[in-house]
């Protein structure tokens, strides 16, 4: 590992949490004016993800940090239709793969040149790539695009989701080599192009060599942290430590102290000089919000346990299938595992660390009906029975 001088910074256990709030955009006024454009600009990437219960994720972490903003007003801010205006107008964000798949400030298209050049080179793949179909592809969508894979011929040979057909395969190889962009999701389908004609021409380059890429890429990450570990830095668009360390001497991140932390840290230095205050934010998070990405990160920072359970047996699951954690205060106060029927929110079941959490839970659960055009909310099941009479007193006080 790189050797770095001696922390110059010490911070306390809460005001390393601080910095993080307010660096994700959970502390402080929000920016209503920059919007969701504002707030993938400010956190670097937004994950994308299949799962809708209220909504989807992308929908759901601007919601978290602006309210009820409008959610055809969120998939307009990220997507712009590369074919529209004289001369065609240009995407405000792409999607490539960063911590996950996830939607991108166009401007961050040449970061990812060392991740297009490992693809490029890259000796084995899961899919055959049939011969001739990358050529066929690249000229459908010159001459015709912007295209789903079904436009192009189809996305699959079976119902089976792994069973890509050769024209899939071929449009998801040029996505990652940067030839093609996904430029827009319609309908959870991914829309290509040609990247020569959706990446604006000063963006469109891979001159940054790999060292450059991830020195940029470590100062971001550290930058929508506040402050983080070598793992937290890395994990924020997967890369590797060994990566991390190469780079993060000259990135200008300063290395710091936190209380409790026992590993080094790095802190965005401009995060350093303002001290965090203002309004936190009372919210529901998707689960894959970045503000709990890593889960290390999230126990060391708010001593809370987080985990999806989407994917785990029924039976198994001990906070439900897709349990929503509360924010509140600064704090993750709960989870709610919620889901819709008709025009009811309905929180399947609820778990709060205790009566303190009761109004935040309300709070955020009426809130997030509005959101989503509900008119009730109704409880289910709350773990800890003395705490379902004041949530519903609560609920519907809030609804009255």
């Amino acid at each position: 590992m790189t050797t770095l001088p001696p922390p110059e910074t010490e911070l306390s256990a809460d005001e390393a949490r601080r910095l993080a709030l307010r660096a994700q955009g959970f502390l402080g006024a929000p920016d209503r004016r920059a919007g969701v454009r504002g707030v993938l600009r400010h956190l670097g990437a937004v994950q994308l993800d299949t799962i809708s219960v209220l909504a989807r994720s992308h929908e759901l972490i601007p919601y978290a940090r602006l309210g009820a903003v409008g959610r055809t007003t969120v998939e307009n801010a990220y997507w712009t239709p590369a074919s529209t205006g004289t001369p065609p107008a240009r995407p405000h964000a792409f999607e490539y793969w960063s911590h996950a798949a996830c939607i991108l400030p166009i401007e961050e298209w040449p970061h990812f040149a060392f991740r297009r050049r490992a693809y490029r080179g890259r000796p084995h793949w899961h899919h055959d790539l049939p011969e001739g179909v990358y050529d066929q592809v690249v000229k459908q969508l010159r001459a015709e695009g912007p295209l789903t894979a079904t436009d192009l011929g189809g996305a699959k040979k079976t119902s089976e989701w792994w069973d890509w057909s050769g024209t899939k395969v071929a449009v998801e190889r040029a996505l990652m080599y940067g030839e093609v962009v996904c430029v827009e999701r319609r309908g959870w389908k991914r829309v290509y192009d040609l990247a020569e004609r959706a990446v604006p021409a000063p963006l469109l380059h891979d001159d940054l060599d790999d060292t450059e890429c991830l020195r940029r890429l470590v100062r971001l990450a550290g930058q929508s942290l506040g402050v983080g570990t070598r793992a937290d830095i890395a994990d924020y668009h997967r890369l590797r430590g060994e990566q991390v360390d190469a780079v993060i001497a000259d990135s200008g991140l300063v290395p710091v102290s936190v209380e409790g932390w026992g590993k080094p840290a790095w802190a965005d230095p401009a995060a350093l000089r303002t001290p965090p205050r203002g309004r936190h934010r009372t919210t529901l998070l998707s689960p894959f919000d970045s503000l709990i990405w890593e889960r290390a990160r999230t126990e060391r920072i708010f001593g809370f346990t987080h985990r999806l359970e989407a994917y785990v047996p029924k039976q198994k699951r001990v906070h439900g299938y897709f349990a929503m954690p509360v924010l509140a205060g600064g704090r993750l106060v709960g989870r709610v595992d919620p889901a819709r029927e008709g025009r009811t929110l309905v929180a399947r079941q609820i778990t709060l660390d205790g009566p303190r959490a009761v109004p935040a839970a309300a709070q955020a659960l009426v809130e997030a009906a509005g959101w989503v055009g509900c008119t009730d909310v109704r409880v289910e099941r709350v773990d800890g029975p003395e705490l379902r009479e004041p949530l519903t007193t609560e609920l519907a006080r809030l609804l009255a």
